[in-house]
């Protein structure tokens, strides 16, 4: 790390150990593959298993900075109820979190088109701080050693055979929490999605997809995800994404077999920021247990 840089780092955590206004949770640009991270409701919509696994490595060449793993898996239970079981991991400095949600939701159908599912999640994490690592034992630097944090979150999500809508709160309830943008240890704050998206099909062999992701967190700018994606005969995707005043994405997808889809991104930091780093690599799996009769049709794009 860039030696200014680290000073400025450092300076942060020392200065900011109070309540922050920033963006908390963690953050993905495949979102659009990986709605069940956003949404409770979506858990089961996709009428079989799936099995979501994603490692997200932010900010290449910045010492301490963000890594994400996930791994959900989600699938139907019984007659409109779909149950989804997500664990997470993200490292940010001197911080390591460890979350595992299991989420719920009961669907409606509406019409022969269209349906309103509504998601329940229940869970909670692990969260150790270790602000005395570079503070050259700095006893008077606070530190937190695998305290429990409970989740309690819910989501509506709405969808048809193009397209879908989703709002949803994460957790509703406010704890410590340590704030990866601010680099410090903060308090949690309502978080709220609003994510939706549209398939045209542009002729027999390729389909686009527009969607975005805002999140609204009290007292913090909004966040806002734009993508579009091109499905070119059932099997590769490509797309380019913005996330407002923080970067841009290029975005690529291959459907390996009928249950396998492999996708990956790239970011690159728009901000003062990009100067100290290489950019953000994404990788993604996707496993679905699909019966024949589902493999034969064409892939969901949502």
């Amino acid at each position: 790390m860039n030696i200014k840089f680290k000073i400025i780092f450092i300076l942060m955590l020392v200065l900011t150990l109070t309540s922050s206004n920033a963006q908390q949770d963690p953050q993905y640009t495949n979102y659009m593959f990986n709605t069940l991270s956003v949404n409770s409701a979506y858990a089961g919509s996709r009428g079989h298993l799936s099995v979501i696994a994603l490692h997200r490595t932010q900010w290449v060449g910045v010492d301490g900075a963000p890594q994400t793993q996930s791994l959900t898996v989600e699938s139907p239970i019984g007659k409109n109820l779909g149950l989804g079981v997500a664990f997470v991991h993200d490292k940010l400095g001197p911080s390591q979190e460890y979350y595992l949600d299991a989420n719920l939701s009961y669907t409606l159908k509406l019409n022969d088109k269209s349906s309103l599912s509504f998601g329940m999640k229940g869970g909670g994490r692990l969260l150790n701080v270790d602000l005395s690592d570079g503070f050259q034992g700095n006893s008077d630097v606070p530190s937190i050693n695998n305290k429990f944090l409970p989740t309690v979150g819910a989501g509506v999500y709405w969808r048809n055979e193009t397209s879908y809508l989703g709002l949803s709160v994460p957790n509703f309830l406010t704890d410590e929490h340590y704030d990866r943008n601010a680099e410090t240890v903060g308090v949690e704050r309502l978080h709220y999605f609003l994510i939706g998206g549209k398939v045209f099909n542009l002729s027999s062999s390729v389909k686009f997809k527009p969607a975005f992701l805002a999140k609204f967190v009290s007292g913090a700018p909004v966040i806002f995800d734009l993508s579009a994606n091109f499905m070119f005969y059932d099997n590769l995707r490509l797309g380019l994404a913005y996330r407002w005043d923080d970067s841009v994405s290029g975005l690529f997808g291959l459907q390996v077999s009928p249950k396998l889809l492999l996708g990956y991104a790239y970011d690159l930091t728009t901000t003062r920021l990009g100067e100290f780093n290489s950019g953000t690599h994404e990788i993604m799996l996707r496993f679905e247990l699909k019966t024949k009769e589902k493999q034969l049709k064409s892939p969901r794009f949502f």
